[in-house]
């Protein structure tokens, strides 16, 4: 979508309609040609990529606010039509809500829909949609898709005229909702009045946008208002205790489906009244009286959750709050956690298929995980409600177990104690990506409006569920990249003992461009930590090849310096973008020393035997790839027996609200105070002590290097 508007505001007064209404004619003959009951005509802005809708006829103009300006990508059949410039046809409520979840949520009732183009060779000028009350056939026949595409070629045409003279059209009025000029029939008005005043019940009249425009006598006295009080007024709005959404959505419902709806209201403080609509494409006629069997209605009013429908604000929260969902697991949450209350249902499962066969992707609510988990890896051709609803996308409703178990007799042999299920197929990019099951303990009846709603929900969480998966792959891929790229374990070295952890960032795919290593050269040894900018696979791949050149520079013997040097020029060949920084060690265990060379990297920390901890303030160059003549100096540090070494990344350190000198004080401090444990128990302990202990923005890596002196005692043994 590009934009809300209100249906009822006026025009913009810069536009100005060209006379006649070349629009409004136009789609008052089409629907009439048609049979169709509404419609609506879009023109598309010349400056963006937007459809404006310009007339609307045969129904409130409110109905269409959330489309009054439409985005040529929305995902809805108007922009669908204009994208791929064809006819785009949806025959009811339940391909609506697997095709266009958007727009199911707000119009969760029966009708079909036709959207067609309105445009000349090359050129679009806008979309017409015309629609139909749910209980027409399923297809267009070819009668009325030829009657379709001509007229909009005809308005095209017309268009193309208007442009190339410069005519302004723009939003025009609805030729189908002027009011009546008298009554019709035989009978004078005033005799026809005469009339409907004796019927013993309330009669009234709502136009197309719900307002009264008659009421009898008796209608006014049922509704406790003066007549003249209620004219020209919503009935939820002059009447207080008919302010309620279910009573309005049963007149939305009425016009959209062009059935006959009904519905009981509670007048205080213990009359019941019915109300009932019926609808034609001019306005609704209702017929109030007093309701039967009151007790009966009342323990129906009063049982929890019944007849509710989720109300449009909630189904717009719960749709943006599923695109927020991340990973599977927190779809499966989210649907738990506030679709599943929202309609009433006490258990869920979320089922995928993979390979032919289905799988269990998460469940809540059941006492017995068996009765969910059983059907993890059942091959799609065995008949189940699963199955078959994930195979055919068309959803399945069962009020009682009876009724389940008549259908599929296989379910007898193990129940999962729930007495009503709904099964929506969860579609997404024209392909099933599984089934939703929600589960009800007592049985469920489930009416027309109520399936719509669940149906979009199926739209909705399978649109969420595919991004998901897709993330979860992806994240896959990143770890098993990562965990590729970096050591398995940590080579043994003589002299010394080594450690190390890294921890992914917890925003974004949980990958980074940190590394550390350990090179045994004869004698010595080389330790490297470095840090490559990102937090992506790009930057991941990266690390991998500046690991690769480390270690390929300190096998053939140069000094750290060099080593340096040479990644430095390596990371500018590569051509990246990308920065790093990076800390050289090489390891003199027998004589107890250790020179490093640092380039842009955190210094690292040194704990001497006796317990006392110093940050290692080494010169040094830029990060690496910046300069292809950076120079990076060295510095020999002392390494005895008993000395601990702590090499790590930034992300150890930094937090946000955390000043980073307080965070490496407190690791100093830690180091001090633990620095004569185990290096294995050490590095967990420091890493969860860390400043990114929970919440971490960037990557962790963490190598530790303890001297043990068993080097000195060999050498010493080899020279005697």
């Amino acid at each position: 979508m590009v934009g809300v508007s209100d249906g009822s505001r006026a025009a913009p007064a810069a536009v100005t309609a060209v006379e006649p209404p070349v629009l409004s004619l136009a789609l008052a003959a089409l629907m009439e040609d048609l049979g169709a009951h509404s419609g609506a005509v879009y023109l598309r802005r010349p400056d963006e990529p937007v459809l404006d809708m310009a007339v609307m006829a045969g129904m409130p103009r409110a109905f269409a606010a959330p489309w009054e300006r439409v985005g040529l990508s929305a995902p809805i059949p108007v922009a669908e039509a204009a994208r791929e410039q064809r006819l785009v046809w949806v025959s009811g409520e339940q391909e609506m809500a697997r095709r266009y979840p958007r727009v199911a949520v707000v119009l969760p009732y029966p009708f079909a829909l036709a959207a067609a183009p309105l445009a000349t060779a090359g050129t679009l000028y806008g979309v017409v949609f015309v629609t139909w009350p749910g209980d027409r056939q399923e297809e267009l026949s070819p009668a009325e898709r030829q009657r379709l595409t001509s007229g909009c070629e005809r308005l095209a045409v017309r268009l193309e005229r208007a442009a190339a003279a410069r005519l302004p059209l723009g939003p025009q009025t609805d030729l189908l909702s002027a009011p009546m000029s008298g009554v019709a029939g035989t009978l004078g008005s005033a005799e026809a009045a005469r009339m409907v005043g004796r019927l013993p019940y309330g009669l009234a009249s709502l136009d197309l946008n719900g307002r009264i425009s008659f009421v009898n006598a008796a209608g006014a006295e049922l509704l406790g208002r003066p007549a003249e009080d209620l004219l020209g007024t919503l009935p939820w709005a002059s009447v207080a205790w008919l302010n309620d959404p279910l009573y309005e959505d049963r007149y939305r419902a009425a016009l959209v489906s062009q059935r006959v709806t009904s519905f009981v209201a509670l007048r205080p403080p213990g009359e019941w009244l019915s109300f009932r609509m019926y609808p034609t494409t001019t306005g609704l006629t209702v017929r109030i009286s007093r309701a039967r069997a009151v007790a009966e209605l009342r323990r129906e009013r009063e049982r929890p959750d019944s007849g509710r429908l989720v109300t449009i604000s909630q189904m717009l929260n719960l749709a943006g709050s599923l695109t927020e969902a991340v990973g599977v697991e927190d779809v499966v949450q989210l649907v738990a956690d506030q679709v599943a209350p929202a309609v009433g249902s006490q258990a869920l499962a979320v089922l995928g298929s993979m390979a032919g066969r289905l799988h269990v992707l998460g469940h809540r609510g059941y006492d017995d995980p068996y009765a969910v988990e059983r059907f993890d890896g059942m091959p799609l051709s065995r008949r189940t409600p699963g199955t078959q609803v994930l195979n055919s996308g068309v959803p399945a409703f069962f009020e009682s177990r009876e009724q389940l178990e008549r259908l599929y007799p296989c379910r007898q042999g193990h129940r999962d104690g729930f007495a009503a299920w709904a099964y929506l197929p969860l579609i997404a990019s024209g392909r099933p990506v599984g089934t939703c099951v929600l589960a009800y303990a007592e049985p469920h009846p489930f009416p027309a409006d109520e399936r719509a709603v669940l149906t979009s929900f199926g739209g909705l969480i399978a649109q969420a569920l595919e991004r998901a998966e897709l993330y979860d792959t992806k994240h896959r891929l990143a770890q098993g990249l990562q965990q590729a790229l970096l050591p398995d374990s940590l080579v043994r070295l003589p002299g010394i003992d080594a450690a190390a952890r890294y921890l992914p960032a917890t925003q974004g795919m949980e990958i980074g461009g940190d590394f550390y290593d350990l090179v045994p050269t004869g004698p010595l040894a080389a330790a490297v930590i470095g840090d490559v900018q990102g937090h992506n696979v790009t930057a991941a791949a990266l690390m991998g090849q500046l690991r690769t050149g480390v270690r390929a520079y300190t096998t053939v013997g140069q000094a750290p310096h060099e080593v340096m040097r040479g990644t430095n020029r390596l990371l500018i060949d590569l051509g990246s973008d990308l920065f790093a920084s990076c800390l050289y060690l090489r390891l003199d265990p027998a004589r107890g020393r250790a020179v490093m060379a640092r380039a842009g990297h955190p210094p690292p920390l040194l704990r001497r035997p006796d317990g006392r901890v110093r940050v290692l303030d080494l010169a040094g160059g830029p990060l690496l790839g910046i300069d292809p003549e950076a120079v990076y100096p060295t510095t020999e540090v002392d390494f005895s027996p008993g000395s601990v070494l702590a090499l790590y990344t930034d992300g150890l350190v930094e937090s946000p609200g955390v000043d980073i000198e307080d965070s490496l004080i407190a690791l100093g401090e830690l180091l001090q105070e633990l620095g004569g444990l185990p290096l294995e128990t050490l590095a967990d302990r420091l890493v969860r002590h860390s400043a990114a202990a929970g919440e971490r923005m960037d990557d962790v890596a963490l190598l530790l290097l303890r001297a043990t002196g068993e080097a000195g005692v060999e050498a010493g043994a080899a020279e005697g």
